[in-house]
């Protein structure tokens, strides 16, 4: 064989290499396009994108690290190392030098010889034997969402440009489909978030009472608008034998299920303790128990709970830690009505108070969450008390539930176009002329 036809017979042979090559590559290509795509959750894929790449890059392991998306410097998903046998996939975390310089750098990085690499030859671990290594970023539309990595290429030589090409590929088809495999993954949570806060809406409102009280002598109405993320005011009217009516208003800590819950079993208490005749300091006392034992550390109330006697025309009352009700005599001196004690299910053993005090002929009571108060307007300036107290006494003259409407629509035309941060709760009784 001439020496012409010996070069060429190489070529030819190297040709056939390379077609050879890229025909595994785009099969492989393919088969990952194909498999990825047809996968749903997240865990799925990252775990088809490690075994796809250790059987076609010819490897001994295989990992992906996903970024936090706020704070890229701290892991968001668990890394996985998946080894050759496909049964045993192990925890495994991704050297925190590497992962920086991945961030730093943003380009594939390839080490054939770890242990003479002084930027990561600590790597190298018994456990973990680890020679050499090919990582490439995984980006989308810019943003660097995570890592690539292989490890220990069983073909002497090394990793080639070859193998960073193929997973370079492997990375930028891959990130697209974990990014939006993510994205699902979050629109998931916030449909499953928007269906808890529709229900904990639709369990606080069927909790609050459906008609307003009567009582002889006396005008009483009560309303409460639940703010968009539905938190836990709670307000009540509880009949008491034939002279009395027993009412609440209360500020449940938290939102959504958790607080429509914990609110129904404060209802629950309340109202069996109203209805075993007990008295306003032994129905508070008797809910910070059932608080305090029943629920998480971070869980509290706050409560005011009265009676009124129309048989003797008083009021008697607990303040478990609420803001103080307004309470106005016939010439508009305003008393405070703080007796009570703390904020119900801080603590056991918690002291609690009573007071009783004349109901006058017109004298008014306003128990209100601090939704009202501290409601804002575009500069941030609150409600406030102040404004509140005069509101009330320009309209005093008007019905309980006139009253409740003037105020709220107060409130709105204050806040203007911010909305509403907590839920609004009023309570208003008035004693007849």
């Amino acid at each position: 064989m001439s020496t012409e036809e010996t070069v060429l017979q190489n070529q030819l042979f190297e040709e056939n290499l390379r077609l050879k090559a890229a025909v595994e590559e785009l099969s492989a290509l393919n088969e990952i396009a194909t498999a990825i795509t047809s996968t749903q959750t997240l865990e799925q894929i990252v775990d088809l994108i490690v075994r796809k790449c250790v059987k076609h890059i010819k490897v001994e392991q295989g990992a992906v690290m996903l970024l936090d998306e706020k704070d890229q410097n701290k892991p968001f998903h668990t890394m996985i190392r998946k080894q050759d046998s496909l049964s045993n996939i192990l925890p495994f975390r991704m050297d925190a030098q590497l992962t920086g310089w991945m961030l730093k750098n943003r380009n594939p990085l390839i080490i054939n010889d770890l242990a003479s690499d002084s930027r990561f030859k600590f790597m190298v671990d018994n456990n973990f034997p680890v020679h050499s290594l090919l990582s490439v970023p995984m980006i989308v539309k810019g943003k660097m969402i995570g890592l690539l990595t292989v490890f220990n290429k069983k073909a002497e030589a090394g990793f080639t440009m070859g193998d960073q090409r193929l997973l370079g590929i492997i990375a930028a088809q891959s990130a697209h489909v974990i990014e939006n495999a993510r994205l699902y993954r979050e629109e998931q949570a916030l449909i499953r978030l928007q269906e808890e806060m529709r229900l904990a809406y639709e369990i606080q409102v069927d909790l609050l009472p459906k008609l307003q009280p009567v009582l002889p002598g006396y005008q009483i109405a009560g309303k409460s608008i639940p703010a968009k993320d539905v938190g836990g005011d709670y307000f009540d009217f509880i009949p008491s034998g034939d002279n009395c009516l027993a009412f609440c208003l209360g500020d449940i800590s938290g939102k959504g299920i958790p607080a429509a819950l914990l609110m129904a079993n404060l209802q629950a208490t309340l109202r069996g303790q109203t209805l075993l005749g007990n008295d306003c300091k032994s129905c508070v006392s008797f809910a910070n128990e059932m608080l305090f034992r029943n629920t998480a550390p971070n869980k509290f109330a706050t409560l005011f709970y009265g009676i009124i006697d129309i048989s003797k025309n008083e009021l008697i009352y607990c303040n478990g830690g609420h803001n103080n009700p307004f309470y106005f005599t016939r010439d508009n001196k305003l008393t405070p009505l703080d007796k009570g004690g703390l904020i119900v299910g801080i603590m056991p053993g918690v002291p609690y108070e009573e007071e009783t005090i004349p109901f006058h002929p017109g004298e008014l009571l306003v128990i209100y969450s601090d939704g009202i108060t501290e409601a804002m307007n575009n500069t941030e300036e609150e409600f406030g008390e102040q404004r509140l107290i005069d509101l009330i006494l320009q309209n005093r003259n008007e019905s309980p539930l006139k009253l409740i409407e003037i105020i709220i629509k107060n409130i709105q035309e204050f806040s203007g176009n911010q909305s509403q941060m907590d839920d609004i709760t009023l309570v208003i009784i008035k004693r007849d002329e």
